[in-house]
């Protein structure tokens, strides 16, 4: 294998993380791919990296999506919050 393929830790975890957002070019997931294959600690930075990315994705989505307050609540907070500072 040329020496071109292989990374060393520091550049496989820059990788990954570039690779999370989609934004890796083929050649360094080529490179990420081979070095995953001979580094266990990577493999598992790269497995711990994907939950953590899929667990805030889905924490994001039900903020946007459950947890704002519809008018008629906003409209009765901001009367208590003007009672409170009278």
């Amino acid at each position: 294998m040329s020496k071109k393929f292989i990374i060393d830790c520091d550049e496989a975890t820059t990788i990954c993380d570039k690779n999370q957002y989609k934004e890796a070019t083929f050649l360094e997931k080529l490179k990420l791919s081979f070095h995953l294959l001979i580094c266990k600690k990577c493999g598992l930075y790269s497995k711990q990296n994907t939950t953590v990315t899929k667990v805030c994705n889905q924490h994001l989505h039900k903020c946007e999506t459950e947890h704002h307050l519809s008018e008629n609540e906003k409209a009765v907070l901001q009367t208590e919050v003007i009672k409170k500072l009278k």
